[in-house]
């Protein structure tokens, strides 16, 4: 615990996502004072079910909405921001892309352009994500990789994270970039993503399901380290304004086919079955995964344990999910 986020107003933009969950419960716990931007109730969010949403001041709106944005960082005298809130599916991205347009990136410049009327903001810790890269010939992904996105989804997150350098770069805005790989991690309610989903199944005694061949390679990082990796870049700028507009990788550096992250789970799950190949995924990148020597060079940054255990804490998470539903 340090003093540095004890009282300190701090927004948190899609609180009752995967990772917002994480951060928020973090927060709370280091006596931060935060305010929670919500969308919709969603009754089964690990911060619902918790009853951490309680502890905290509740604003009910859209990322979208820019004056209801600066009424939050004025009214609440808001010092730290940080903003989660996307839609994060790729499949959803490819079949409503204009929706997925609107939260990404028009919701990134509200929420910038709210925060440049603000005296009162001192970090901001933007979440991008490693699809900003697009797909690239040089692997794993450094910092200094172009942002090439082609596809909705990669597209959203590399304007986004554009816009972000522009209102850092033109106005000094204490901006920083985060750039994660696939995150999972216990709270995760979007079953068709391969980690809960291939937990829910074989809870369930089903048979796993994977969208795409099983050979599409990504870096699998967990929430719970993603949420720390967060408030220690929020922390690192309280130091100077060197960090501004800077982007920071954060991953295990463990790259994993789709089928190689769905045997480790049934493994550690202690099941048989064999999952079903589906290959129906289309526009998505085929080989991804990032290097995060800049954070841990540059922030000192760490993670907390690595892929494995992250997997087994997500699992616990989920048997006592659906065994308090049982």
């Amino acid at each position: 615990m340090t003093s540095f986020w004890r009282d300190r107003p701090t927004l948190v933009t899609g609180a009752t996502g995967l990772l917002g969950g994480w951060l928020v419960k973090n927060l709370v716990q280091q006596e931060a004072d935060v305010v929670a931007l919500v969308r919709d109730w969603v009754p089964q969010s690990e911060l619902v079910r918790s009853r951490t949403l309680e502890q905290v001041k509740v604003v009910r709106g859209d990322v979208r909405d820019q004056p209801l944005l600066e009424r939050i960082l004025g009214e609440y005298e808001i010092n730290t921001i940080f903003h989660l809130a996307a839609q994060t599916i790729v499949g959803i991205a490819n079949r409503n892309p204009v929706s997925t347009f609107e939260t990404n990136i028009a919701g990134t410049w509200g929420l910038l352009e709210a925060a440049r009327r603000s005296p009162k903001i001192e970090q901001i810790v933007v979440a991008s994500s490693d699809k900003a890269y697009g797909d690239q010939k040089e692997l794993p992904y450094t910092e200094e990789a172009p942002l090439q996105g082609k596809h909705p989804y990669d597209v959203s997150k590399s304007c986004a994270d554009l816009i972000v350098q522009s209102y850092a770069e033109t106005y000094g805005l204490p901006a920083t970039i985060t750039r994660c790989g696939n995150l999972f991690g216990g709270g995760d309610l979007n079953w068709n993503r391969i980690v809960p989903g291939t937990i829910r199944s074989v809870i369930r005694s089903e048979t796993p399901v994977i969208r795409s061949d099983g050979s599409y390679v990504r870096d699998y990082f967990s929430a719970e380290d993603a949420a720390a990796a967060y408030m220690l870049l929020a922390e690192k700028m309280r130091l100077g304004k060197e960090l501004r507009g800077k982007a920071y990788n954060f991953s295990y550096g463990q790259p994993y086919t789709v089928i190689e992250i769905t045997q480790l789970i049934l493994k550690l799950m202690n099941s048989s079955f064999k999952p079903e190949i589906r290959n129906e995924a289309s526009h998505e990148i085929r080989e991804q995964y990032l290097d995060s020597k800049k954070a841990r060079q540059e922030l000192a940054w760490k993670p907390l344990f690595g892929l494995e255990e992250g997997i087994k804490r997500t699992i616990t998470w989920y048997e006592s999910f659906f065994g308090a539903k049982s």
